[in-house]
């Protein structure tokens, strides 16, 4: 046992060592969604501020499929030397709520190294339909209940279970319309088909500066400055707040010292003006570091959050 972590501190005092043995293979970020996608995006930018603080590359790899749970698996798996992280997102949490089994603990298996951006989500119609305020999709939705529609990119998905407890408590039933993911669920909300969406800003934005899309609320419980002039939906529903998220983790089992190295590395890359607006362009919030249990307690508690929405809406598990 001693010599496996000798073996393990050799390894990682290798590869945190800045602008020595460039022979040894690269660090891998790995990353559960489609290339040019959003969580593709954000782990590049992250990935070029590591491999600048580490002096080696970081290559980022995309393993996709079962809404980032591949991704999350391998980096579970994986050695916990420091070569291997892993980008999570807020459909991590979702996850844990909608499977019944994972093959990995969606807290414990990992070493939670930090946050990197927050973002709310927007509610949003077409700009033709006859809804200007959330008061006046309440107001509908109360005297006719299940008549009001809205979109997801499936059931279990994020912006799903924004829906469900958006109207739980609100205190009225809306009906919701999954899709197979791709571009159709903002499309059917702009040729008002159906009529709301609850989506990323990053999804969203273009269309509502675009005037196909009209804002009703942002998600965050203060205004956002990603949509001024947006209201929260906390002003129609009291309460209402859904963040979603990306962050960095490691296989659980780091020595401390890389732990610690990791930790201050993503700090330092956090505070870069520069990587700060790459992030920001995504349509997130850049996290400011925190403590150690920071990162952990979060996902713990969405993971809590989404798991009672799930049976409260009697959602089945897969």
């Amino acid at each position: 046992m001693i010599r496996k972590r000798t073996l393990v501190l050799m390894l990682a005092g290798l590869w945190l060592t800045a602008g020595v043995h460039a022979t040894e293979p690269p660090i891998t970020l790995l990353q559960g969604f489609g290339a040019g996608g959003n969580a593709d995006t954000i782990a590049r930018i992250v990935a070029q501020g590591l491999g600048k603080e580490f002096g080696r590359t970081v290559v980022v790899d995309a393993r996709t499929g079962a809404g980032g749970n591949i991704a999350s698996t391998a980096a579970a798996k994986a050695r916990p030397d420091g070569s291997t992280l892993i980008l999570m997102t807020g459909g991590h949490a979702v996850s844990a709520a909608m499977y019944r089994s994972l093959a990995f603990d969606p807290v414990d298996d990992f070493e939670w190294l930090g946050l990197v951006t927050r973002f709310p989500f927007v509610i949003a119609t077409s700009s033709d339909s006859r809804y200007k305020s959330l008061s006046d999709v309440l107001a509908a939705a109360k005297a006719a209940p299940g008549q009001i529609s809205y979109s997801s990119v499936g059931v279990g998905s994020t912006q799903h279970l924004s829906g469900e407890l958006f109207q739980a408590m609100a205190g009225m039933r809306l009906n919701h319309i999954p899709y197979r993911g791709g571009g159709a669920p903002v499309q059917d909300v702009i040729g008002g088909r159906v009529d709301l969406l609850f989506d990323s800003v990053t999804v969203a934005k273009a269309q509502v500066e675009g005037g196909r899309l009209r804002a009703l609320g942002v998600t965050s419980l203060v205004p956002s400055p990603l949509l001024p002039g947006v209201p929260p939906a906390a002003g129609s529903v009291p309460g209402f707040e859904v963040m979603s998220w990306t962050a960095v983790a490691a296989p659980r089992g780091l020595p401390p010292e890389v732990s610690a190295r990791l930790r201050a590395a993503l700090a330092r890359v956090l505070r870069s003006p520069e990587v700060a607006r790459q992030l920001e362009n995504t349509g997130g919030e850049v996290v400011a570091p925190a403590g150690d249990r920071a990162a952990r307690d979060f996902v713990q508690s969405q993971i809590a959050k989404w798991k009672q929405v799930v049976h409260d809406a009697r959602i089945e598990q897969q």
